[in-house]
């Protein structure tokens, strides 16, 4: 069984190696969202995998050090592509949720699933 809880963020960004005179280069900020999704056994005595409680307090030290933040100052988001920002996401829940994955939309037509490294 897979569930997954859906967060939100503002953040502003800009991304470094992007080539010269590409809009990214430039500060601009995206209204993020993020699913977290965790896989396992439902729990034949409750009938679900997980409290989406405990998704939603694992992901709240993360949504504050990020909503309202230029990205490229936080440590490890030096070049904050959704890429980069799935799989810090990913390595700062792994050892507190049963993670299969996580998406981030940067806009409401793009964005990234990581899945973790194979």
């Amino acid at each position: 069984m897979e569930i997954f809880r859906e967060f939100t963020f503002e953040a502003a960004h800009r991304l470094p190696n992007v080539a010269t005179g590409h809009k990214c280069a430039r500060l601009h900020g995206h209204s993020y969202r993020v699913e977290v999704h965790v896989s396992g056994d439902v729990d034949p005595a409750t009938g679900w995998l997980m409290d989406f409680a405990e998704i939603k307090v694992a992901f709240k030290p993360i949504q504050d050090q990020l909503d309202h933040y230029y990205l490229n100052e936080v440590p490890g988001l030096e070049n904050p592509t959704s890429e980069v920002l799935a799989r810090w996401i990913w390595d700062r829940l792994t050892h507190q949720l049963p993670l299969s994955a996580i998406v981030v939309r940067e806009t409401c037509t793009s964005g990234c699933i990581y899945r973790g490294d194979a």
